[in-house]
């Protein structure tokens, strides 16, 4: 049955058509089992545990959350932090952990423990403190939680504190800001092999800035303090400690003087292993940490001029041999050993997992597609997904969950492969967006951009079109891939009649080191550069292109290089919709700034060049600014209000009227459905009045 509701309201209601969709897979080390995550459809948020037997074919529900009485209303603060991070819409069950034969799982909902045998479904909840991040010993009988600030563990069903100090500032067994929102780690603390001991993180933030959010709405409430680490000031003191479930500790001195960040850890059979890096990112180390005597071996060192990119799911170590992913000349590399075992052709993403048959990773051969192969130890290559498209999977034994997503089709598609065949599909019960895609995959420009152009569905050939721009643009993220769900917004605004581009240019992923590295030191005048060559190397290619109506729109770095084309090329952008922008890189963190542009006090030219702050005290004044809606969350915590009415006061010190729209109670995230839907209503809205365009009911 067609859903009458238009696709502003739908989308925000589904989020993003994520809602009931399958996720976070994991595969039993014998592959005889696979657990996920699941809403029952694309309107409910609330994820429940799911399993599915690989040898039957069949799924089966373990845990429904909605069941267990846990209300997401209270939620420790640890954990809500973590859900921004890590840019989790959903409730219920949003993460899980389990033994390696998935016959114990463990999570937290609402703040309490929860404990399930995953055969039987038996669910228990025991009483405990506030539940953040619970993690299984390897045996499964004993589960250590981060509660506060202190970590506890339930052993023998009594709940008992393992570690934790007095103090507004120090922490145990929880992943420190840097980590969570830049580094990919998500957790502090890890079990040792035989379940005795753990290791466990302290963070002291006592010499971090103090900022803070307020809510303007709610005069009478206290603002929110937090510890931020803008660029080139104190970050967070990481420190390391191996301690036992009755409280003994050893700490570990880990930082010599030489790092400054803890990138990973894990502890394994072979004993302790860290992943460190200068705080100018240009080193990175692996540590090897003898458990017993708390002795330390650099295993390996990489270097780069530039920076040392972190790779997910290295580094690794299987029977002694060491896995890391390295940037080396024209490609990021497969190594093993310090040995390159990849050739130019491959981008290699991520490292999924290792083993006796070698590893699996995440790899591309041109940008807009991600294929799964596996490469053995002997460097021999073998690609287990050939269709295009944009594929990952989870692997446990012989089993492999393949989540592929692609133009061909809406939602994921989610297979389970054994050895023998298809052992079955895991069923996605996502909304789907019903939007007729018009788009063209393209390469643009001397530096061959890719680019997407999607065009009006019903439009007759001689009808000339504003146009939109449509990127993210910078480090880190990747727009055109030939996945449907990354067009669905695009399409949207055009089939309100605008021909709209999306571009990859210099700094996103995908296309080598080089092409990454190419914005060290200005993370402005590259990625606007390529936006500009990219839209009239598109004008040549589609004569209905209309070069003086050109508008940008974008969110968080997306949101700063909109903001930054309507203040500097004002003969290009007539309109301009900045959301979350970054204004002044110095208000922004350390690790990922500093990556870029270096430290402002030894490169403070690189944070001149970028400010867009003080872009409006040389405007030419002959030439009007053109419209530019500035949106952004009062309650952002990544990128702080600051950084908008920063901007805003600059531009009425300079007499340039711009219209701001603060969304009070709203993160980085945007997920209440009323602002999603509103948000892209009146950027349409905005658009057609600064364009001069209208079609048609959104």
């Amino acid at each position: 049955m067609s859903d009458s509701r238009s696709f502003p309201r739908r989308q925000a209601v589904t989020r993003r058509f994520s809602l009931g969709a399958p996720r976070d897979f994991r595969v039993a080390a014998d592959g005889s089992t696979v657990l996920f995550l699941r809403s029952t459809g694309p309107e409910d948020p609330t994820n429940s545990l799911w399993a599915f037997d690989v040898a039957a074919g069949t799924e089966r529900l373990v845990v429904d959350a909605a069941a267990t009485g846990a209300d997401d209303a209270d939620l420790p603060a640890e954990e809500k932090a973590r859900r921004e991070r890590a840019r989790e819409s959903g409730g219920g069950v949003v993460s899980f952990d389990a033994t390696a034969d998935l016959s114990t799982a463990v999570f937290a909902i609402g703040g309490q423990l929860a404990i399930v045998d995953v055969a039987s479904a038996d669910l228990s909840m025991p009483e405990t403190a506030s539940v953040f991040d619970p993690r299984l010993s390897p045996e499964g009988d004993t589960v250590a939680y981060v509660s506060g600030s202190v970590l506890r563990a339930v052993v023998d069903g009594h709940d008992r504190l393992v570690v934790g100090e007095s103090g507004d500032y120090i922490s145990w067994g929880a992943a420190e800001f840097i980590a969570g929102e830049e580094m990919g780690r998500t957790r502090g603390f890890w079990w040792a092999p035989d379940g005795g001991r753990l290791l466990v993180e302290r963070v002291d933030v006592s010499a971090v800035a103090q900022w803070w959010i307020a809510s303007p709405v709610d005069p009478a409430a206290s603002p929110t303090s937090i510890r931020y680490p803008a660029a080139g000031t104190t970050n967070a003191e990481v420190g390391l400690a191996i301690v036992d479930l009755d409280g003994g500790r050893v700490d570990l001195e880990w930082n010599d003087g030489e790092w400054e960040y803890l990138a990973d850890a894990r502890w394994d059979d072979e004993g302790i292993w860290l992943t460190v890096q200068t705080r100018d990112q240009r080193r990175l180390a692996v540590l090897h940490v003898d458990p017993e005597t708390g002795e330390q071996t650099e295993r390996h060192r990489i270097e780069d001029e530039h920076w040392v990119e972190l790779i997910p799911g290295t580094p690794a170590v299987h029977d002694g041999r060491l896995v890391t992913v390295e940037d080396r000349g024209a490609a990021r590399r497969l190594c093993i050993d310090g040995a390159t075992v990849t050739g130019d052709g491959v981008q290699v993403r991520r490292v999924l997992s290792t083993g006796a048959g070698g590893v699996v990773v995440a790899a591309s051969r041109e940008p807009s597609t991600v294929h799964v192969a596996r490469i053995d130890w002997t460097g021999a290559i073998e690609w287990l997904t050939e269709d295009a498209g944009v594929h990952s999977a989870s692997v446990g034994g012989e089993t492999l969950v393949e989540v592929s997503r692609s133009l061909a089709f809406d939602g994921p598609r989610i297979v389970v492969r054994t050895p023998d065949g298809v052992a079955g599909e895991i069923a996605d019960l996502s909304e789907r967006p019903d939007v007729a895609l018009n788009l063209a995959l393209v390469r643009l420009g001397g530096r061959e951009l890719a680019s997407a152009l999607l065009l009006p569905n019903g439009v007759a050939d001689d009808d000339s079109l504003p146009v939109l721009l449509d990127p993210y643009g910078g480090p880190h993220a990747q727009r055109v891939q030939q996945a449907r769900s990354l067009f669905h917004a695009s399409q949207w605004f055009a089939d309100q009649g605008f021909a709209v581009l999306v571009t990859d240019g210099r700094g996103t992923p995908g296309r080598g080191p080089a092409f990454e590295r190419s914005v060290r030191g200005d993370l402005a005048a590259p990625v606007l550069d390529d936006q500009i060559d990219a839209l009239h190397a598109a004008a040549q290619l589609e004569p209905r292109l209309d070069l003086g109506r050109v508008a940008i729109r974008g969110w968080s770095f997306g949101g700063y290089l909109a903001a930054l084309a309507v203040l500097r090329r004002p003969d290009v952008f007539h309109a301009a919709v900045a959301g979350a922008p970054v204004t002044d890189w110095r208000l922004y963190d350390t690790h990922y700034t500093e990556r870029y542009l270096g430290h402002p006090d030894t490169e403070p030219d690189n944070y001149e060049r970028t400010d867009l702050t003080i872009e409006p005290a040389s405007l030419d004044p002959a030439v009007p600014l053109p419209p530019l809606m500035i949106i952004h969350g009062l309650a952002d915590d990544n990128v702080v209000a600051a950084h908008t009415l920063a901007l805003s006061r600059s531009l009425l010190e300079a007499g340039r009227a711009h219209t701001v729209l603060p969304l009070s109670g709203v993160t980085h995230m945007t997920p209440q459905e009323e602002v999603a839907e509103n948000l892209l209503l009146l950027q349409l809205a905005f658009l057609r009045d600064a364009l001069g365009r209208t079609r048609g009911t959104p």
